[in-house]
């Protein structure tokens, strides 16, 4: 007799595992691709700043009362004279966002020239100031010779001098067309806030309404026909108010309120 074996055919291996590592993969790669684009629009996006107008940088460079260092804590001027009412006192100021740091040397320039004062003007990484997460000290070691620093900001410059202040030595803050978004209210700095008029960024109402996280006698100022970009010399800035102040006008201002806070 013939034994008859039956044997069953070989199954072959499913393809859906495969499939399936496929379309995760394919997922995947998507997923970091359109991530990679996001991340590249934005460094894109913060490396093209509001650039300083050339005219006002020349100014102060040409300013023989005025020295010019351009360092790794960012751009320091000095008086070239000794003396002045705000002599050995110092301000680091964080620009706003996406704005060149050369934009704030004009307007700054005044109090170094007719009070004596020192000033820093940062340059955070990819024009942004929460890219920096340096410490006061880190930048008033500068100028060693300065006694008493403050520290100040515009716009979002602001928001990060305010995060500065607390377990620093800062002697008191400068606000320009800015406001703290953490309470520094029990801090006991003088402060000094300025809005411009006609602002349709950090408006002045908008500072009005954050002026509870300040100190109780914190000096509050509004510049008749200012807008945001007046802070600085960089051209009309998007989503801004009109300006019917000039550059010159602006500065003498600027002087004349950080005269009296850093003396």
């Amino acid at each position: 007799m013939t034994s008859e074996h039956s044997a069953s055919a070989p199954r072959r291996p499913s393809r859906r595992p495969s499939r399936l590592r496929s379309r995760v993969r394919l997922v995947g790669w998507s997923a970091l691709s359109a991530l990679a684009l996001v991340v590249l629009g934005f460094v894109m996006w913060a490396s093209t700043p509001y650039l300083a107008e050339r005219g006002p940088v020349i100014d102060v460079w040409a300013n023989d009362a005025i020295a010019v260092e351009y360092l790794p804590e960012g751009i320091l001027m000095t008086p070239t004279a000794s003396g002045g009412d705000a002599a050995g006192t110092g301000l680091v100021f964080v620009p706003g966002a996406r704005v060149q740091a050369h934009a704030y040397m004009h307007q700054l320039s005044g109090v170094v020239e007719q009070h004596g004062a020192t000033v820093l003007i940062t340059e955070p990484t990819l024009n942004l100031a929460f890219f920096d997460a340096r410490t006061l000290d880190q930048f008033t070691s500068a100028a060693p010779e300065v006694d008493r620093w403050f520290v100040g900001g515009h716009s979002l410059g602001g928001v990060r001098a305010c995060l500065m202040v607390p377990g620093s030595e800062a002697a008191g803050l400068v606000l320009l067309g800015s406001y703290c978004a953490g309470d520094i209210s029990a801090s006991g700095l003088p402060v000094l806030s300025v809005a411009g008029e006609n602002d349709a960024l950090s408006t002045p109402a908008i500072i009005a309404e954050n002026a509870g996280l300040l100190p109780a006698d914190a000096t509050f100022v509004t510049i008749e026909g200012a807008n945001h970009a007046s802070f600085g010399d960089y051209g009309p800035q998007s989503g801004d108010g009109p300006r019917s102040i000039s550059s010159e006008q602006m500065r003498a201002e600027l002087t004349a309120l950080l005269g009296d806070l850093l003396r």
